[in-house]
């Protein structure tokens, strides 16, 4: 009987009289799918970015006029139009899960998987798509992925059950982190990490226990296994060159020291002020290549966040506030400048021909629609940067299906250069990309 491999199942092998080790990618007699990364095409990165927002929108003031390239902005996404040009708007697309679980269920949006009841709590049964993204494409960088909030909010990061990672939440902190004293741009000096040739050597190592795995395996699993190596030598590939020459990214400069007081006053988060602040150093930590994944957060699913002028939490109003909720409304406005603040300290980066942004997969969402009811259809969802040419931009999609949202995980997946041809779990699972966003 063949034996099962397991994802944790490597390759030995020896190096200079010394064990080394190789992991595999996922295989058929192990799971369904099998990323691999691949380079962008424009010759820089492509990076993910996930911007979250808590308790939703108003669907009826959110979604646009109009499909396609001929859209009117809505008075909800009206803060965004001067980014028109690097927006996709995909609107209609809900969740197809049994709604059990009041906000919680539609944590799916970041999942690609129901959410469960585990020992009376929710169990969200799989990482969320940042720490998917930074699994595959974040050991190239010093930091696999960052996660920050412009409030005092915990963040929805997951790398599994009841593991997550918690925001850094103070902009001294972030910077102390990213550009303090032993920050060092890119290039610099032409320092060269002694460790970059024994890297390259390790395939060679594992050589012979590759051809015997290679016997092992199904036919469609030889494919992913020539992919994953394929991958393998093109990073001893990139490896050899930064050896020989350490990339000189010119839009990395060290940002300079901050000096603002980003306090709560009267309870209220600077929300504004921490948002640009940690989009500016998120932007420089891109362009510095220190993480090609981030996440970050304005505020949490059931979060009380007290926004500018709201007369109580946000949460509260979603509830409590009557007839049209114009409190309700003005948030989410406000939640789309902070968003569009965000993205413009990408654009503000000029890289090759275009900007940061241009060679951004980013995704904003919230874990419902109307935060009154906990819907999960009409999610809320936006895409930015095309992703090095990868999806429209200038364009509204509508479903008028209610497709599954999941679609547009797998999209990101691709975009950022992984080969998943599915995504997902139980009803929420799908093989199919949002092919009607590509280009």
């Amino acid at each position: 009987m063949r034996r099962r491999l397991s994802r944790r199942h490597l390759l030995h092998g020896l190096l200079g009289g010394s064990a080394v080790s190789l992991a595999l990618p996922w295989l058929e007699v192990m799971s369904r799918t099998s990323p691999v990364a691949a380079a962008s095409s424009s010759g820089f990165p492509t990076r993910f970015g996930l911007f979250f927002w808590g308790n939703g929108n108003r669907p009826d003031l959110w979604t646009p006029d109009g499909d396609g390239e001929e859209f009117s902005f809505s008075e909800e996404l009206a803060p965004l139009e001067v980014l028109r040009d690097k927006l996709c708007i995909v609107s209609g697309m809900a969740l197809p899960v049994e709604n059990r679980f009041p906000h919680g269920s539609g944590k799916a949006i970041l999942t690609g998987h129901p959410v469960e009841e585990v020992d009376g709590g929710e169990d969200l049964g799989a990482p969320t798509i940042d720490q998917v993204i930074a699994g595959e494409i974040g050991s190239e960088t010093i930091y696999s992925s960052l996660q920050t909030a412009a409030t005092d909010c915990s963040g929805m990061s997951y790398n599994g059950t009841n593991s997550r990672n918690p925001p850094e939440t103070d902009p001294y902190s972030l910077y102390a982190r990213l550009f303090g004293d032993t920050f060092t741009a890119p290039g610099s000096g032409g320092i060269v990490d002694p460790a970059l040739g024994l890297r390259r050597s390790v395939l060679d190592a594992v050589m012979d226990d590759i051809s015997a795995l290679d016997a092992k395996v199904s036919a469609a699993d030889r494919v992913r296994l020539e992919q994953h190596y394929t991958g393998i030598r093109e990073l001893e590939q990139r490896l050899a060159r930064l050896e020989e020459d350490p990339p000189d990214l010119e839009a990395c400069l060290q940002p300079k020291s901050l000096t603002a007081d980003f306090a709560n006053i009267d309870g209220r988060p600077q929300i504004e002020a921490r948002n640009r602040a940690m989009a500016e150093m998120l932007a420089m930590a891109f362009a510095c290549d220190q993480t090609r994944v981030v996440g970050h957060y304005l505020s949490d699913p059931v979060g009380d966040t007290l926004f500018p002028d709201a007369s109580a939490g946000h949460h509260d109003l979603t509830h409590n506030e009557g007839g049209d909720q114009p409190e309700v409304h003005a948030i989410t406005t406000y939640c789309m400048q902070m968003f569009a603040d965000f993205l413009s300290a990408l654009d503000a980066i000029p890289e090759g021909e275009g900007t940061l942004l241009d060679h951004c997969a980013i995704m904003a969402t919230s874990e419902v629609s109307l935060g009154q009811t906990h819907a999960i259809d009409e999610m809320p969802i936006l895409l930015a940067g095309g992703g090095d040419g990868f999806f429209r931009t200038n364009y509204h999609h509508r479903s008028y299906t209610s497709d599954n949202a999941v679609r547009v995980l797998l999209t990101l997946l691709q975009s950022v250069g992984i080969s998943a041809t599915e995504f997902g779990a139980g009803d929420c699972w799908t093989d199919q990309v949002l092919s009607e966003i590509l280009l």
